[in-house]
């Protein structure tokens, strides 16, 4: 084998140096390039949805529990304790002011029935006599006057007495709810029936003294029932209460309505008063979900060239699902609705609901 010179060694060594120190020189550079990579900052991008702001009308109300009464309605109830002898309505009838309702023993350890209608009639004929004699100027008419007196004297204790035992409505209505029956003891302190008109009802509510000043004679309510909430009526305060209730603290309103065709509202249901409180024609509202709570107070997040900025907000009045704005924003500036959670300074936003 024909050996290789020393200067062929030295060319190939050379050849194999330069080689060596160009693929170094070229893996530093990608390695440069892959770290200059690295170093690229980003930011992620986010879907949310959002709205622009807008001046709009924002009405505030709030919902009272409360109860029904009939426009005019009363309570039955016996003035002295005795057997209930005869029931003489219905639930669901009609009655007319001095209807009788209900009659009890008349010949009770309680009652003067008897003993009132004996004087009377006494009185009675006596009077018819006494009458026919000063006619024919037998008596004179101060001898008369004594009989006459004594003749109403005893015509009103006998009417005293009937009361007590031929218990009468007071009002014309209907009849809502008989509570006794024949035999029943009638107890004083217990109403016997109740007796409404139910074309025009009465909602009956308590509020707290910090909304007192924000009802007034003649404010607009809608009064319903959670039975059937779709049944709304439309009326009006007419009575505000002067004083809180000693136990409560709270001041009772009275709001009138007109019943439904069918009388579907009765008295003694629990109903719900929605009263419009207060009215800004001109307020800048937001929706209350967007709102984000932080240690400096409540912000929102405010877009500006496809990027979200949390911006700190002053609020004032709410109707629960939207809420004015009273500095922070102006009309027409666009904010994040929904996907807040996933924001912070700077995050560049895609807006979903365009």
């Amino acid at each position: 084998m024909k050996q290789i010179s020393d200067s062929r060694i030295k060319q190939i060594f050379s050849a194999m140096m330069i080689i060596s120190l160009f693929v170094l020189q070229s893996c530093g550079e990608n390695k440069e390039e892959t770290k200059t990579i690295d170093k690229t900052s980003y930011t992620d991008t986010v879907s949310v949805e959002a709205l622009t702001v807008q001046v709009k009308e924002l009405a505030l109300s709030k919902t009272f529990s409360g109860s029904l009464e009939g426009e005019e309605q009363a309570n039955i109830v016996a003035k002295i304790p005795e057997r209930i002898m005869k029931v003489n309505v219905r639930v669901g009838e009609y009655v007319r002011t001095g209807s009788v309702l209900f009659e009890l023993d008349k010949g009770g350890a309680s009652s003067q029935f008897y003993q009132a209608q004996a004087s009377f009639l006494n009185a009675q004929k006596n009077f018819e006599r006494m009458k026919n004699l000063l006619k024919e100027g037998a008596i004179s008419q101060q001898a008369f006057d004594q009989v006459e007196t004594g003749y109403d004297v005893a015509k009103a204790n006998f009417d005293a007495a009937r009361s007590t035992v031929e218990i009468t409505s007071p009002i014309s209505g209907i009849v809502t709810a008989i509570n006794v029956s024949i035999g029943d003891l009638a107890n004083p302190q217990m109403p016997m029936a109740t007796i409404a008109n139910i074309g025009r009802m009465k909602a009956k509510f308590n509020v707290g003294e910090s909304d007192v000043p924000s009802f007034f004679v003649g404010q607009s309510v809608q009064v319903y029932s959670e039975m059937n909430p779709d049944v709304i009526q439309t009326g009006k305060i007419f009575q505000l209460s002067n004083s809180a209730n000693v136990q409560s603290r709270t001041f009772e309103m009275q709001a009138m309505f007109t019943n439904t065709k069918d009388r579907w509202f009765k008295p003694g249901m629990f109903c719900r008063v929605n009263v419009n409180m207060q009215t800004k024609k001109d307020a800048l509202v937001i929706p209350f979900a967007s709102i984000v709570k932080n240690s400096s107070g409540d912000g929102v997040y405010l877009i500006n060239e496809d990027k979200a900025y949390l911006k700190q907000i002053k609020t004032g009045i709410t109707d629960g699902k939207t809420i004015e704005v009273v500095s922070g924003l102006k009309a027409g500036d666009k904010i994040v609705t929904l996907g807040m959670n996933n924001l912070k300074d700077g995050t560049v936003v895609v807006i979903s609901n365009k």
